[in-house]
């Protein structure tokens, strides 16, 4: 096959891989969508109290969700090594819930003083107890939740993201009506508020996990790696090296998750509209991140694939390809949520609330922002990924961090609050975080692709 068919087939093969990653991505998220759209509509209280919550839990879960994540890269790794590859992934698989398992511990009793630690960080009474009781009855779903993100990982790296697809695609299917009673009541069951949203997530994660053994169990092919077998037997080799692996990634996640956990934080100090115009902004944002997310995934199945089998030139064709489509689909976003801002952020809220007008114009504001960093968004999700794939993330992780917290906070407090710009500084701040976390990931990635030294193929792990 000539350069341009080569070229062509790994586009080829990654959009294959990535679209069933990002619907993937995008069902899990729309739980959390759900439960802002129908407490939306409860009002600005229970949807900022939510806010505070899911931007705690996602800060705090950043440890166990890299350790299960990190499943990804080994188990790609293992299958593009070929012989023995079915023993080698299930104790991939295994050490990576042995870590997760082990690490939700201290996460959840952390999180089960919610309210407590939010009082301390300075939030509205009111909402820190109501973002506690959401909070609790998310932690229910967590580890059906994380279990999940490591099955996916797997099938990702034996190029088969479908079932897990369609097991998300269940999960919110079965969450909008559990919202719908569970936040409002009905059928002999009170309104439960926050807590129902919480509740309804948690249930949706259950059956996500559950469905996808199922599914697992009954498939010939998936069937053959017995991915549970011996589960009770940690293996010490393959946990050191999940750790090894999953540390980093979960060190980026919560030097990423934390930046926007921090900004809900920051406009708490403001006001309940702040608050909620932000909750608005980070979901649309959200939305359109799953795209390059996904990708990202993609290119760290792709690129370990290849750099397991020793195809280093595979590995950084895999990688820019996966960049370009990153990129292609954000200018799109971009477009988007500048141009439609105000429309998108009505979609939120009821119309007939005193408070929606105000929010509704600060949120769209904020989108206009949010759609002036997009394409850096992309290219930091996916460059992140391909480097997963090389099993290299202690760098990006120190990179993530300059670029978020030492440019970025940093920049969105004096904006925010001595230049007195509120939550549009703030915004502003973050979107010259995302802006230097993507030039530094690229310049990482473009030398290990080797064009530092004037070569096309990446620089594989020992």
């Amino acid at each position: 096959m000539n350069a341009t068919g080569t070229w062509r087939a790994e586009f080829r093969a990654t959009l294959l891989l990535a679209w069933p990653l990002v619907l993937t991505n995008l069902s899990q998220f729309a739980l959390t969508l759900t439960d802002t759209i129908f407490l939306g509509h409860v009002g600005t209280q229970e949807l900022a109290a939510a806010t505070l919550g899911m931007n705690l839990v996602f800060a705090a879960i950043a440890p166990c969700f890299g350790l299960a994540t990190a499943a990804a890269a080994t188990t790609a790794q293992t299958r593009g090594r070929g012989p023995g590859f079915v023993r080698g992934m299930r104790r991939d698989v295994r050490a990576a819930l042995w870590a997760t398992a082990l690490s939700l511990v201290p996460f959840t009793l952390a999180m089960w003083q919610a309210e407590a630690i939010l009082l301390a960080l300075g939030q509205d009474p009111v909402l820190a107890a109501l973002a506690g009781q959401y909070v609790r009855a998310l932690l229910v779903g967590e580890p059906f939740f994380l279990g999940f993100v490591v099955l996916r990982g797997f099938l990702a790296a034996e190029q088969r993201p479908g079932p897990a697809m369609a097991m998300a695609g269940l999960g919110i299917a079965l969450n909008v009506p559990l919202n719908a009673w569970l936040i409002f009541g009905g059928l002999g069951l009170p309104p439960l508020g926050v807590v129902g949203a919480g509740l309804a997530s948690s249930s949706a994660n259950a059956v996500m996990l559950l469905g996808l053994l199922a599914v697992m169990a009954r498939d010939r092919r998936l069937r053959r790696f017995r991915i549970l077998g011996r589960f009770w037997r940690p293996d010490m080799a393959r946990l050191r090296e999940t750790v090894a692996v999953g540390l980093p990634i979960a060190g980026s996640m919560l030097l990423e998750i934390g930046i926007f956990a921090s900004a809900a934080l920051l406009m708490g100090w403001l006001d309940a509209t702040s608050i909620a115009a932000h909750a608005i902004a980070v979901q649309c944002a959200t939305v359109t991140f799953m795209v390059p997310m996904g990708i990202g995934q993609a290119a760290t199945a792709r690129v370990g694939l290849a750099a397991g089998a020793g195809d280093a030139q595979g590995a950084a064709r895999a990688g820019w390809a996966a960049i370009a489509l990153g990129v292609g689909f954000m200018a799109g976003a971009a477009v988007a949520l500048i141009g439609w801002g105000e429309a998108i952020a009505r979609l939120f809220l009821d119309a007939g609330r005193a408070d929606a007008a105000g929010t509704a114009a600060l949120a769209a504001t904020l989108l206009v922002v949010a759609g002036l960093f997009q394409l850096a968004d992309g290219v930091q999700a996916v460059a992140s990924g391909a480097l997963r794939g090389l099993k290299d993330t202690t760098v990006p992780m120190l990179l993530t961090g300059i670029g978020y917290w030492v440019v970025g906070l940093p920049l969105g407090l004096v904006l925010a609050f001595p230049m007195g710009l509120g939550a549009v500084g703030i915004w502003v701040g973050l979107a010259a975080g995302v802006m230097m976390v993507a030039v530094l990931l690229m310049l990482r990635w473009i030398r290990r692709a080797g064009l530092t030294r004037g070569r096309a193929a990446v620089s594989l792990p020992a």
